[in-house]
């Protein structure tokens, strides 16, 4: 039988047991009682009341501290999956980290010129523990952002994965899954920050910093 412990501890980022995550975690599933409620409650909360964006910090380790992404209201997807699993493991459902390379066939331009290519790697979502079995929820896109760029919204009703589709509204290509890096009780920060220097460019952090972090602070 697998041990599941693990997957309900705090860390670093997965800040479970912090006031904070308590407090609203507390907020959001008052009123249910079954885990699979508690974590669709969850499971909105995250998608939708915090604005998915590129245009944060992502290269220190505490960048993706749950509790900083709560505050601020904002996060892209691995800082978004970080939070859900912190709520997540604060509510007593066993929460981990997975990550996936996926060619974003909708990824901006501007993006696509610093990374050189559509394929972002270490995608980041989550896996929860119901049932008896692991489901996997992506929480990356909220309503707005869907509405705006044409994205059908991921649904979770509790017991099937909420995956990003393959094409957006207008039956244009959005997504593929091309690589699985497998799950994790921790965020895995160094071998994000790795793989991302190895798949863009021993310099892509100071390039980011230099072409996005302007564009960060006047989209506020």
């Amino acid at each position: 039988m697998e041990q599941l412990e693990k997957y309900l501890k705090p860390t670093f980022t997965i800040e479970s047991n912090h006031k904070l995550i308590r407090g609203k975690t507390k907020e959001l599933t008052k009123e249910h009682v079954a885990d699979v409620s508690k974590a669709k409650s969850l499971f909105y909360f995250v998608r939708d009341q915090i604005k998915y964006t590129i245009f944060v910090q992502i290269r220190r380790e505490a960048d993706y501290k749950a509790t900083a992404t709560l505050q601020k209201g904002e996060g892209y997807c691995v800082q978004k999956a970080v939070l859900m699993t912190a709520l997540a493991r604060a509510s007593g459902i066993p929460a981990r980290l997975r990550f996936a390379d996926i060619i974003d066939h909708m990824l901006p331009q501007e993006y696509i010129n610093i990374q050189g290519t559509n394929v972002t790697v270490y995608h980041g979502f989550v896996e929860l523990y119901l049932n008896g079995r692991w489901i996997m929820v992506d929480t990356a896109y909220d309503l707005n952002a869907c509405k705006k760029y044409r994205i059908i919204p991921v649904e979770f009703d509790g017991e099937h994965d909420a995956k990003i589709r393959p094409t957006d509204m207008d039956g244009n290509l959005h997504t593929e899954y091309v690589k699985f890096h497998g799950s994790f009780q921790d965020l895995p920060h160094a071998q994000i920050i790795n793989a991302t220097k190895q798949a863009y460019g021993q310099d892509f952090f100071e390039l980011w910093h230099e072409t996005m972090a302007p564009k960060y602070e006047t989209s506020r």
